[in-house]
C-alpha cells in the first residue's frame, strides 16, 4: 500500500515523513522546528488554536534531538517530531489553566501528565499548548481565558471541541500531530470538523493524571492527519504509568505492527442514524458514498442499526455530575466568572443525587452489554461522525438551530464513550462548500489495534 507524496514543505509533512527526513540527513529537527513555528506565526493569529507557544523551549528540544540524530542515535519513535498538547494535561514548567481564568497561572508547574512525560520520554518538540473550553466541557472551542478558536479550513466557522485547539493545529499545519481528551466526542467532534484523523481509544489504554472528573466517559488520544501518525503516537502514549490505576496492561504488539493486517473480508455494521440521530442530506450523502466505496473494496457492510435508544439523558447526568465535581474545587467567586453555559450544567450537576448517578451508570452499563452482543456479529460498526458540518465560530450550537445544548448535536459521539469503545474519525469527503465530513469506525472495546487497521485501509480506499 503506497500514499502520494505529501508537500516537501517541513510544516506540511506528517510525523512519519519528519523522522524519514531526519534518519536520511535531508532535514534536521531545527530545520522543522523553525518551519512550524513560523507558520504558527503566520497563521494563528486567524485561527487561535495555541493559547501557549514556547519557542526557546521547543528549539532547545530540536537542538538536543539534532544532536542525536547527528550521532546515530533516535531516543523514540518519534524524536524530534514537533507536537502540540491540549491545555487539559499538565506539562511541567507551564501552566495548565484549562480555559479558566480562575486557574492561577503562577503555578508552581512541576508535574507532567503521564502524556507529557511519556511524550518528553520520546524526545518529541513540545510547541506549545492548545486551547481548549472551560474544563474541556462542550463541543466548541471558545472560553472567557482564550476566546474563540476557528476552523482553519473556514475561519468564519467553529473547530468544534473540546479539542478544538489541537484539531485547528494540525489542520492549519501548526504543527504534525497533538494530543487531545475525549469525553463524549472532544478528539472526534473537531477531527470531523477540521478534516483530521482523531482516536480516542479504549478508555484507560493511555493512562490519565490526575484523574478526570469524568470519570469512566474520561479518553486521551492522538490528533493526526494520518493513521499511521496515530498509531505511532499510540505506540508511545499507551505505554505504562503507576499514577492510573484504571490503566489497561501493556498491549503484546504495537499498534504500527499491527497497522497493515489484512482486513478485507470483515463483517462491518453501517448505521447511518444509529437508530435515532437526524443527518445533513449532503453529510448523508457523502458518508453513503464512503461506505459503498469501502464495500467495493472488499469489506462485508451490512447496514444495520445497533439497537440502542438515544441515551442523551443519561450521558447529561453523567456530564453535569462531572463538572460539578471539579468546578466545586474552585475557588470562590468563580461561579460568575466561568462561562454562562457551563454554570449551568455546574447549577445542574449539583442537583444530581448519587441514585440519579447509578441509575446513569447503569444505563451506560447496558449500553456496554447491547454493544458486546452487537459486535458478537459485526466486527465493526460504521457511522458518520457528525450529522452536520462546522457551523458558525462563537456558538454552543449551530444558530437558528432551536437546541439547547451541544450533545444534541452530536449524537454519534457521546454513546462510545459511554460504552469505552475505540472510535477513530477520518476524513470521509467535502461538501460542496468545502467542509469536511467525517466517518467514524467503532470497535468493540480493546479492539484499538483493529480500528486503526481498519481506518487505515479506508484512508488508502478513500484516498
Amino acid at each position: 500500500m503506497s500514499y502520494p507524496d505529501s508537500n516537501t514543505q517541513p510544516a506540511a509533512m506528517t510525523a512519519v515523513e519528519l523522522v524519514s527526513a531526519y534518519a536520511a540527513g535531508t532535514l534536521s529537527p531545527v530545520e522543522a522546528t523553525e518551519a512550524i513555528l513560523e507558520a504558527i506565526a503566520a497563521r494563528d493569529g486567524e485561527v487561535n488554536a495555541y493559547c501557549l507557544v514556547d519557542p526557546d523551549r521547543a528549539l532547545v528540544q530540536a537542538k538536543d534531538s539534532e544532536a542525536r540524530w547527528n550521532s546515530g542515535y533516535a531516543r523514540g519513535l518519534l524524536d524530534g517530531v514537533p507536537i502540540s498538547i491540549k491545555d487539559i494535561f499538565l506539562t511541567e514548567g507551564w501552566p495548565t489553566r484549562r480555559g479558566s481564568t480562575s486557574v492561577d497561572p503562577s503555578g508552581p508547574w512541576q508535574v507532567d501528565s503521564p502524556v507529557a512525560a511519556r511524550l518528553r520520554e520520546d524526545g518529541m518538540v513540545f510547541l506549545g499548548k492548545t486551547t481548549t473550553p472551560e474544563i474541556a466541557w462542550k463541543g466548541v472551542t471558545d472560553s472567557p481565558l482564550t476566546g474563540i478558536t476557528r476552523n482553519p479550513v473556514d475561519p468564519t466557522t467553529t473547530s468544534g471541541g473540546s479539542s478544538g485547539g489541537s484539531a485547528a493545529a494540525v489542520a492549519a499545519g501548526m504543527g504534525p500531530v497533538s494530543v487531545g481528551t475525549d469525553g463524549g466526542g472532544s478528539i472526534r467532534i473537531p477531527a470531523a470538523f477540521c478534516g483530521i484523523v482523531g482516536f480516542k481509544p479504549t478508555h484507560g489504554r493511555i493512562p490519565l493524571y490526575p484523574a478526570s472528573p469524568f470519570g469512566p466517559l474520561a479518553h486521551a488520544g492522538p490528533m493526526t492527519r494520518t493513521v499511521e501518525d496515530a498509531a505511532l503516537l499510540m505506540d508511545i502514549l499507551a505505554l505504562p504509568d503507576p499514577r492510573d490505576p484504571t490503566a489497561l496492561p501493556p498491549t503484546v504488539t504495537t499498534f504500527r505492527g499491527q497497522m497493515s493486517r489484512e482486513v478485507r473480508g470483515l463483517t462491518v455494521a453501517y448505521s447511518p442514524t444509529l437508530g435515532y440521530a437526524h443527518v445533513d442530506p449532503e453529510v448523508a450523502a457523502i458518508v453513503d458514498a464512503a461506505v459503498r466505496r469501502l464495500a467495493d473494496a472488499e469489506l462485508r457492510v451490512i447496514a444495520t442499526d445497533p439497537g440502542f435508544e438515544d441515551p442523551r439523558d443519561a450521558f447529561e447526568v453523567l456530564w453535569a455530575a462531572g463538572a460539578a465535581t471539579m468546578l466545586a474545587k474552585f475557588p470562590d467567586g468563580a461561579r460568575e466568572k466561568v462561562d454562562q453555559g457551563l454554570r449551568a450544567v455546574w447549577e445542574r450537576g449539583e442537583t444530581v443525587s448519587a441514585v440519579d448517578y447509578l441509575d446513569a451508570r447503569a444505563v451506560a452499563a447496558q449500553l456496554g452489554i447491547t454493544m458486546g452482543a452487537f459486535h458478537d456479529t459485526y466486527d465493526l460498526l460504521i457511522t458518520p461522525t457528525m450529522p452536520i458540518t462546522a457551523f458558525e465560530a462563537g456558538h454552543d450550537v449551530p444558530p437558528g438551530s432551536g437546541l439547547d445544548g451541544w450533545p444534541q448535536w452530536t449524537p454519534f459521539t457521546y454513546p462510545f464513550n459511554m460504552t469505552q469503545q475505540p472510535a477513530i474519525s477520518i476524513p470521509a469527503g467535502k461538501t460542496a462548500a468545502g467542509l469536511p465530513v467525517g466517518l467514524q469506525i467503532i470497535g468493540p472495546r480493546h479492539s484499538d489495534d483493529l480500528v486503526l487497521a481498519v481506518a487505515r485501509y479506508a484512508e488508502y480506499v478513500l484516498g
